[in-house]
């Protein structure tokens, strides 16, 4: 239940972040949840660990849905 929260924020701050890159605060949220996988494949694909707890996991799932909203949009257009 945690991974859909923080992935919920995590698609609602990418949103922001991507200003104009979004689809609505649904659908970030929802990609901000895939993100949250992207991102813990990516830096585990690099081999980096931030350790456990809420505000590392949250940094991870945003750095993911900034990358999926970004190849969204690319489909987007």
């Amino acid at each position: 239940m945690n991974f859909l929260i923080i992935g919920a924020i995590a698609g609602w701050l990418a949103g922001k972040i991507m200003k104009g890159g979004g689809f609505g605060l649904f659908i970030n949220i929802i990609l901000g949840i895939i993100g949250g996988i992207v991102g813990c494949w990516f830096f585990g694909f690099l081999g980096i660990d931030f350790g456990g707890g809420i505000l590392p996991s949250i940094g991870t799932s945003v750095v993911g849905a900034v990358i999926v909203l970004y190849i969204a949009g690319l489909f987007k257009k």
